[in-house]
């Protein structure tokens, strides 16, 4: 039986404006809860928050080999390395600009992560883009400026923060794009392989991390009810990236980053 014409590249569509609403819905969610957390909680362990996450990636792709539903794949272990030391700098400098930033200028910032992998993609990837592309890339440039200098609550600490997030997540987004295309991994397949080595690392070194960044001691923090809650609701932020592979990594950017800015009572 043959296909309908047309009916793959309806399929693409389609999976990729799922994957582009689960981008906007989880990244918008989980930014709230985080910030709900470490601004109005005091919960500020920006490195065991993450290593919680991924601890909870790593049990679901576990129950998912078990049930069959991935096939075994390899990675090399440099390569796994590599991966989680791009990843981890990444989530923990997300998680720092947030506790540092207003949650109006960590929005904005991260626009400056679209010309950063814009630049990968041409350093790496050959990609050529339009003269509107680059126009558009310098009113993004322009924009974040404007936003750093006029934002009264930007400081030394949340900007440093801003800058590590933006280079190392555009880093890791390009490097999981590598990676699925090398050796043909799906998003879960490559989950499958971090995220048991970033809860470990993440955990293992969290609370050496988090008491030079604030010091503050995970294990004297008086947990209560809707912590644990939030907790466990900003867990679902490590499955963020099964939605990666469908578009380049520049245009899902772009439709994340515009969701961050289509909620101005956030900022």
């Amino acid at each position: 039986m043959g296909a309908a014409p047309g009916g793959r590249p309806v399929n693409k569509a389609a999976g990729d404006a799922a994957a582009w609403v689960f981008n906007i819905v989880t990244s918008v969610g989980i930014i709230m809860v985080n910030k709900a957390l470490m601004a109005t909680h005091g919960f500020g362990f920006v490195t065991i928050l993450p290593g919680i996450h991924f601890a909870t990636t790593a049990l679901a792709t576990l129950i998912l080999k078990s049930l069959g539903y991935l096939e075994p794949s390899y990675l090399p272990l440099p390569e796994l390395i590599k991966y989680v030391a791009f990843a981890n700098i990444s989530v923990v400098g997300m998680n720092a600009s947030l506790m540092w930033n207003s949650v109006g200028f960590y929005q904005i910032s991260k626009l400056s992560m679209v010309p950063v992998l814009c630049m990968l993609e041409v350093l790496f990837d050959s990609v050529r883009y339009s003269r509107g592309t680059k126009l558009s890339i310098m009113v993004v440039l322009g924009g974040v400026a404007i936003c750093t200098v006029t934002d009264v609550t930007v400081n030394t600490k949340g900007l440093i923060a801003a800058a590590v997030a933006v280079c190392s997540t555009a880093f890791q987004q390009h490097y999981i794009h590598h990676l699925q295309k090398k050796y043909s991994l799906s998003a879960f397949d490559l989950l499958g392989h971090t995220a048991p080595a970033q809860a470990a690392s993440l955990l293992l070194l969290g609370p050496f991390v988090d008491l030079w960044l604030t010091n503050n001691r995970v294990d004297t923090y008086h947990y209560n009810n809707v912590v644990t809650f939030f907790i466990a609701l900003s867990s679902c932020d490590a499955m963020e990236p099964i939605c990666t592979r469908r578009p380049s990594p520049g245009s899902l950017s772009l439709v994340g980053l515009a969701a961050y800015c289509s909620f101005p009572q956030f900022h």
